[in-house]
């Protein structure tokens, strides 16, 4: 079969739970250790996944939006064993745009394929257009973004070389930018994959009966092409099967997994992949608000050249997710393995699940080797800022769990003495955000819970309490629980015994991206420079 599907990479572990192949998360695992794996594969903000095996190796890709680095790169050896190992792009371009935060902007849907020896990964930028970026080592560096095909709206691309050499571009349309949706477009490609050579042709139509048709993944199989493509919205859509014996159609359509009784909503849009045994699996996304768009892995079967997602068990035709299921069958049996989340910053980096919000620059921080910290730098924010949204230097990671504890140590140095002007923290972010800061005064340092609602319409932050402490290293930790993400915060000196400190806070998420947890530090535009803090460590744990 062959495939064109997204991909992602993996990342080194941490302190708690590590095996000698990474880390082992103390919040989420879906390997139940007895043969079978439960949903979500990844409880994490992996969106718009695309996927692919080559040889015993299985990669992800993954939408990223404004967030930096972007295009996460997972692998896998049986589907449910994720380790996230590089990020395809490291600066977004124009860099002059995105070297600020443009929240729901940026990395769209991608898709990974593997061709004559080299993996490719095509990705729209709404605003710009289709971008094709490719390598040899999915683990090492990919080359600079190459636009493809320029436009507003041109989203979701996936390519296909078929079996005469022939190559295409597979899109969608975001109404949005180009006016039009709910469409299918095919162009055709250069046998090299770089360049659209003519002024594509629409397929398929979902107007009628599939709107918001989107996130296509064209495939071939015992002589039919078939688009897999998710429609009816994000949250509460359904996956679509379109099948044709020519590349242009007529296609005929048929619904292939929705949510039917269970309690997953909008199951779709994904990636098909095939197993060295031969056996069929799809991973797709499920909404789940402020936690993002987490994973699910489907058994998948063929049925009259038609694709069965998840279990059919009422015998409609159509799939329903399922929540638990024996492993892929890959021909033997590999470790337990997460994403990296916790952090005890002694490397010469910060671990791969931090991202930036918008393309990283090098004064905002230091990991100098043999320290044993991160240091944060109080990085001026523009000036007329009235909250966090616009700031870029904000150093975040996925939620891993639906409960989960975040808690750091943090050594904070004002320098100067320029009172009130600085201040670093742990930060909840999304379109309502929380933090819990440590600041200088006139009368010593305080911890403050600040909460700021809708902050991208300019809304001013809110000082929900102030505690004063004794010294300026503290611990800081947020406590989320399902199911509605609500945030409970609380600080120790002494890294025993924590206070529960102002009113709790419910997370939602950002554009396009769900709720984040991480650290800052930042000042004041128009005071003297200087001050940081010295983050000793990040951990996770229940």
């Amino acid at each position: 079969m062959q495939a064109c599907s997204q991909f992602v990479i993996a990342q080194q572990g941490h302190l708690q739970g590590a095996t000698a192949e990474g880390p082992v998360s103390e919040v989420w695992v879906a390997d139940q250790g007895n043969g079978t794996y439960k949903n979500p594969v990844l409880y994490a903000d992996y969106s718009d996944p695309d996927a692919i095996r080559v040889g015993d190796d299985y990669y992800l890709v993954a939408s990223s939006f404004n967030c930096m680095p972007g295009l996460p790169v997972l692998h896998s050896k049986d589907l449910v064993n994720w380790k996230l190992i590089n990020y395809a792009l490291k600066k977004q371009v124009p860099e002059t745009v995105y070297d600020k935060p443009q929240h729901g902007k940026g990395v769209w849907a991608p898709s990974i394929r593997f061709h004559k020896g080299e993996f490719y990964i095509y990705y729209p930028d709404p605003d710009y257009g289709i971008y094709m970026i490719k390598t040899k080592d999915p683990a090492g560096t990919w080359s600079k973004p190459l636009l493809i095909l320029p436009g507003r709206g041109i989203i979701d691309p996936c390519p296909f070389w078929d079996d005469d050499g022939k190559a295409y571009l597979a899109v969608a349309w975001a109404g949005s930018r180009a006016g039009i949706n709910s469409l299918l477009t095919i162009f055709r490609l250069n046998a090299e994959g770089t360049n659209v050579m003519d002024d594509g042709k629409h397929v398929y139509d979902g107007h009628d009966k599939n709107p918001t048709i989107e996130g296509p993944k064209l495939y071939k199989r015992n002589g039919y092409y078939y688009l897999l493509a998710p429609a009816g919205g994000v949250a509460t859509g359904w996956q679509l099967a379109l099948r044709s014996k020519y590349i242009y159609g007529p296609y005929e359509a048929k619904i292939v997994m929705n949510q039917g009784r269970t309690a997953v909503n909008g199951p779709h849009q994904g990636a098909l992949v095939q197993t060295q045994t031969g056996e069929p699996w799809f991973i797709h996304f499920q909404d789940k608000g402020a936690y993002g768009r987490i994973l699910h892995l489907e058994p998948v079967k063929w049925i009259d050249n038609w694709p069965v997602i998840g279990k059919d068990d009422n015998g409609d035709g159509i799939g329903e997710p399922v929540l638990t299921y024996k492993k892929p069958n890959v021909g033997k049996t590999y470790p337990v393995i997460t994403p990296a989340e916790s952090d005890e910053f002694n490397a010469d980096r910060p671990g791969l699940q931090w991202q930036w919000h918008a393309n990283p620059k090098i004064q905002w921080s230091a990991l100098i080797p043999g320290s044993g910290y991160l240091r944060l730098f109080a990085f001026p924010t523009e000036p007329g800022v009235a909250n966090l949204w616009p700031v870029p230097n904000l150093l975040l990671q996925k939620f891993p769990a639906a409960d989960f504890t975040a808690t750091t140590k943090v050594n904070y140095k004002v320098e100067w003495d320029v009172w009130q002007s600085k201040k670093a923290g742990l930060l909840i972010m999304g379109n309502d955000y929380a933090y819990l800061s440590v600041s200088k005064d006139e009368k010593g340092f305080k911890i403050s819970q600040v909460i700021c609602k809708e902050a991208l319409n300019g809304n001013t932050e809110q000082v929900v309490a102030e505690n004063r402490i004794s010294q300026s290293a503290v611990y800081l930790r947020v406590h989320v629980s399902a199911p509605d993400a609500r945030c409970t915060f609380s600080y120790s000196e002494d890294g025993v015994n924590f206070k529960e400190i102002g009113t709790s806070f419910t997370a939602l998420p950002d554009k396009w991206i769900g709720a984040k947890v991480g650290l800052f530090c930042i000042g004041k535009p128009d005071v003297r420079t200087g001050g940081y803090a010295d983050f000793d460590w990040f951990r996770i744990t229940p």
